[in-house]
């Protein structure tokens, strides 16, 4: 059944076209100038699109036997360059107002600039325009890079100041999530950043440079706390000592190791859960963790001082991070429109499968909350972004914590127990390379393996041998 359109949507209709909404009719077939609009709104402030609206508001209404080929036309569309390009993810939805079906389309602002049909379109009051000094087309470019953090050029920035290890890390995260010869495979490493567009010219200065984007996800730890001095992501366990903290990690680094360490923090301190879908049987806490931890690192502003935080209490796990709010308040999960913070990095998290689509996160927190706890998910959008995930009793009390930390074993120690099964001479290097992590989270692993009496090392670190006991 088709959802009654809301009051919000509602109320930008009455107000009528201006620069963030457009009306479109469109009985039988998508309009032939929709990518026009859509191109103009992504290289300007976003905005909505509604389709079977005339120009003064008034609802004229889609013909249903045709919706579900526009809806597939507008997919294909999206994901075609030779349409749109670069190409971008969005989402359409149906809705019913006076017994009449309009589309809705909401469309973000975009880091980059985008053409259809290799015209560059920009937003007035007026409508959409062709855009075709080189000099305006600049200035689009400019504004993009101030308005977007992660698109901050630093000229003065070399590949010396990026880790080889996290780039040959990512390489093959993303040759194992691929289900074909992945094209970072035979490149080099400065290929594989300007292939993610990592490299970016600043229009202001003429300086071509690493962006923050590379600095973040890469960057040696000196040289992020240069480019981004108040860098930081808290993790806080708070069950006994309400005042303070129970346990605490202070993260100050790259992303993709901010990223373990966020979800070892969440394995240490939650209990896993575990539930059959289809013929698998998933992990319910690290699929929540990964969606949660994922979302703060690559969806926050980083020029805002204030910490990224993870906590967990007793009835809740919950996020906060800086953002710059498209809406304040609650969002409704079922008219939720998801945009990208930072496109860049949320495409390199989806590269190497630590992120889905975007909008997927949200659906699937909801999801397998409602498996963990029981309950549903919050979330709160203002400067200050707010997730809220409801554990009920499902956290560890202080009483018991000691107990369970010698019985539970989290994903990655389990990982680390089926390989050694079949070498026990494996070293720490390729546990780290055939599970995707850093060698200090296989470390950290093995040590906690020792300590709750799984595993032992026999003879030396470099001849020796791994024992399961």
């Amino acid at each position: 059944m088709v959802e009654k359109l809301n009051d919000n949507l509602l109320e930008i209709i009455k107000k009528k076209e201006r620069t963030t909404t457009e009306f479109k009719k469109a009985k039988n077939k998508l309009p032939n100038s929709l990518f026009e609009s859509i191109c103009a709104m992504l290289n300007r402030n976003g905005g909505h699109i509604f389709l079977g609206v005339d120009d003064d508001g008034t609802i004229l209404g889609i013909d249903e036997e045709y919706i579900p080929q526009m809806e597939k036309d507008f997919a294909n569309l999206c994901n075609n360059p030779s349409k749109i390009e670069p190409t971008v993810y969005l989402n359409i939805y149906e809705y019913m107002v006076d017994n009449k079906i309009i589309l809705y389309i909401p469309v973000h602002e975009s880091s980059m600039v985008h053409k259809t049909n290799n015209i560059v379109y920009d937003r007035n009051i007026d409508g959409d325009y062709k855009v075709t000094i080189q000099e305006r087309i600049a200035n689009i470019y400019i504004r993009k890079q101030d308005f977007y953090t992660e698109n901050k050029v630093f000229p003065f920035a070399e590949m010396s100041d990026l880790r080889p290890d996290l780039i040959k890390r990512a390489r093959q995260m993303a040759i194992n999530n691929s289900r074909k010869p992945h094209i970072w495979a035979d490149m080099t490493d400065e290929e594989m950043l300007r292939s993610l567009d990592f490299y970016a010219k600043d229009l202001n200065t003429g300086k071509e440079g690493l962006i923050l984007a590379a600095i973040l996800l890469f960057g040696k730890d000196n040289i992020i706390m240069s480019a981004l001095p108040h860098h930081k992501t808290d993790a806080i366990y708070r069950v006994k000592d309400l005042d303070r903290y129970d346990d605490r990690d202070d993260i100050r680094t790259n992303l993709l190791d901010s990223y373990d360490r966020l979800i070892d923090f969440v394995d240490k301190h939650l209990d896993d859960k575990f539930y059959i879908e289809g013929t698998q049987r998933i992990d319910v806490r690290n699929k929540i963790a990964r969606e949660l931890c994922s979302n703060i690192l690559m969806h926050r502003e980083f020029s805002n001082p204030y910490p990224a935080k993870l906590i967990i209490e007793k009835d809740k796990m919950w996020t906060e991070n800086a953002n710059k709010a498209k809406r304040i308040g609650n969002i409704d999960i079922k008219a939720f429109s998801p945009y990208p913070k930072n496109p860049k990095i949320a495409k390199f998290f989806k590269e190497i499968g630590l992120a889905d689509e975007l909008g997927s996160g949200v659906k699937n927190m909801v999801k397998y909350t409602k498996i963990y706890s029981g309950g549903v998910p919050e979330f709160k959008e203002n400067d200050i972004f707010t997730t809220i995930i409801p554990l009920n009793a499902t956290v560890n009390d202080t009483v018991n914590a000691t107990v369970n930390d010698t019985v539970r074993l989290n994903k990655t120690e389990k990982a680390i127990i089926n390989l050694i099964k079949q070498n026990n001479n494996i070293t720490q290097k390729d546990l780290s390379i055939k599970l995707s992590v850093s060698e200090s989270t296989v470390k950290r692993n093995t040590n906690k393996l020792k300590k709750k009496g799984f595993l032992d090392r026999e003879g030396s670190d470099k001849n020796g041998y791994w024992k399961i006991l």
